[in-house]
């Protein structure tokens, strides 16, 4: 199948149109003091937004995520755009890097520096996300999506490769590594949402215990998984049709999940917004969730292939939980960084994938 490069080149009309659709918001209303009890609050969207107006150059973010090469071919009937950066060692291991919801393949922009000489870089967009979307049919779940990772990697000429991934592309990157046992040397994850309490937590440290509490905390803001797992083409018409819509539903999660940690800007916020809303693909992207459901049973047994696990803060991955899923052999706890940590912490990030990957060697 053809390898195609891709190059970003969002025309001028849409950023025309994005400036005047912003412009003219319909604000809602909200209680006073509620701060952010009842969503996220009008103040918080307003300035994002008017930083996006007159702030923001996508032009900037458009050129630095340019510097990626990157291609798009067809993968089951379905385009698969991906970044590909080779390193300038030959025997440099590859490395497949996953991103979750709502982020995208810019996450990994700031791991391409720190990584690029220690591995060949394979960074694709979920199908349904950004330059991968929209999805044309049902079924793009976990595993259809670990399915055509695996034929990418043989497309690229990869027979043993890493698997890296956080938040849903801790799913997708664990589902690779049981898909194809012996060819993935490694599946190392992050904000890991494969490990959930499974007893009444006796025994386990003060800090495991507010993990496993964080659980129960999300299942308190989790109404937009629930939405997004039953009615995501209902909730599309509004995500489609206003950037201000767009910006406040993501940025729930990037503030619920990320703020707090530090390290998260603006600018890596509306660079992912912004990718979804040229592309037109946030829709399809929160179709994810629905068509993983069949996919979210756990394994009857630990996946074999070694697993490293780094929990940065916010994450509620505990080691006890994770075991019963994965064969964890590297262990790491860092007190910066969070559920974004391509973005939040690259360089903890970086020197942990470095780490784990070279005592597999």
């Amino acid at each position: 199948m053809l390898i195609d490069d891709h190059i970003i080149d969002i025309s001028q009309d849409k950023l025309d149109d994005l400036r005047e659709r912003l412009a003219r918001t319909r604000w809602p209303d909200a209680l006073d003091g509620a701060g952010w009890t009842y969503g996220v609050p009008p103040e918080a969207v307003r300035e994002l937004a008017a930083y996006w107006m007159d702030g923001y150059s996508w032009r900037a973010h458009e050129a630095r995520l340019n510097k990626l090469p990157q291609y798009t071919t067809e993968i089951d009937g379905q385009r698969v755009h991906f970044a590909h950066v080779r390193s300038d060692r030959a025997d440099a291991p590859a490395l497949l890097l996953t991103h979750g919801w709502p982020s995208s393949f810019a996450d990994f922009s700031h791991l391409a520096g720190p990584l690029g000489r220690d591995f060949h870089l394979v960074i694709p967009s979920i199908p349904g996300f950004t330059f991968s979307g929209p999805t044309r049919e049902p079924g793009w779940g976990v595993r259809r999506v670990a399915a055509a990772w695996i034929t990418l990697m043989d497309r690229l000429g990869y027979d043993r490769y890493g698997v890296q991934g956080g938040d849903f592309g801790s799913l997708i990157s664990a589902a690779v590594g049981r898909a194809a046992p012996g060819r993935v040397i490694g599946v190392h994850l992050n904000a890991s949402v494969t490990a959930f309490p499974t007893d009444d937590g006796a025994g386990l440290t003060e800090a495991e215990q507010e993990r496993a509490a964080g659980v129960r905390e999300w299942e308190k803001v989790s109404g937009y998984a629930v939405i997004q797992g039953t009615r995501p083409q209902t909730l599309s018409y509004a995500l489609a049709d206003s950037p201000a819509g767009l910006l406040a539903w993501n940025l729930d999660a990037f503030a619920s999940w990320g703020e707090d940690a530090g390290g998260l800007t603006p600018d890596d916020i509306l660079t992912n917004v912004a990718l979804y809303w040229f592309t037109g693909t946030a829709g399809s992207a929160g179709r994810l969730y629905k068509e993983s459901m069949p996919d979210w049973a756990p394994p009857a047994a630990p996946d074999p292939t070694p697993t490293g696990i780094a929990v940065f803060p916010g994450d509620t991955t505990v080691r006890r939980y994770a075991e019963q899923v994965h064969n964890v052999v590297h262990w790491s706890e860092f007190d910066r960084g969070g559920h974004y940590a391509a973005l939040q912490a690259p360089g903890l990030l970086a020197g942990d994938l470095r780490t784990f990957f070279a005592s597999l060697s």
